[in-house]
């Protein structure tokens, strides 16, 4: 089982492709409020397409209420252009939850903190850009944990 989660998130198409990139492998997809848009706008059900209503979804009021489940859906991989390891060097177990931050700003400083030896960056090269794109983050993380979990084997 995969788990992604998306902290905060304020683009509506990122989380429409992030959808489609779940429906796609099968996983489950966590939105943590607050949103910054209404998951009833049409632009959230034009970037998922016709999938939208396939995918399966899962929305969280805060990241208090999902922290409370968090340890009974699977180890946490945190993402962050500021981790050391890559989110190749990350051994993902089934099943496994990648956790992704606000388009602006990523994820909460404490928490990456906390979780320091459970962070993950996707390389760049030096001075290219600030970060990717969420959903394009999404997609590279996600298939690389579905690769080593076997899911197309």
């Amino acid at each position: 089982v995969l788990h992604i989660v998306l902290v905060s998130p304020e683009i509506h198409w990122n989380t429409g492709n992030a959808g489609r990139t779940c429906l796609a492998l099968g996983a489950r997809l966590h939105l943590v409020g607050p949103l910054g848009f209404s998951l009833d706008e049409r632009h959230v059900r034009r970037a998922g397409l016709d999938y939208w209503e396939r995918v399966d979804l899962r929305v969280w009021p805060s990241w208090e209420a999902f922290q409370a489940e968090l340890p009974a859906l699977g180890a946490p991989t945190y993402f962050t252009a500021a981790a050391e390891r890559t989110y190749w060097d990350v051994p993902y177990r089934d099943p496994c939850v990648l956790v992704f931050g606000r388009e602006s700003v990523g994820l909460p400083p404490a928490l990456l903190a906390a979780n320091a030896d459970r962070t993950a960056r996707i390389p760049m090269m030096p001075g290219s850009a600030r970060s990717l794109n969420l959903s394009t983050a999404v997609a590279l993380a996600a298939y690389e944990a579905a690769r080593q979990c076997g899911t197309f084997a």
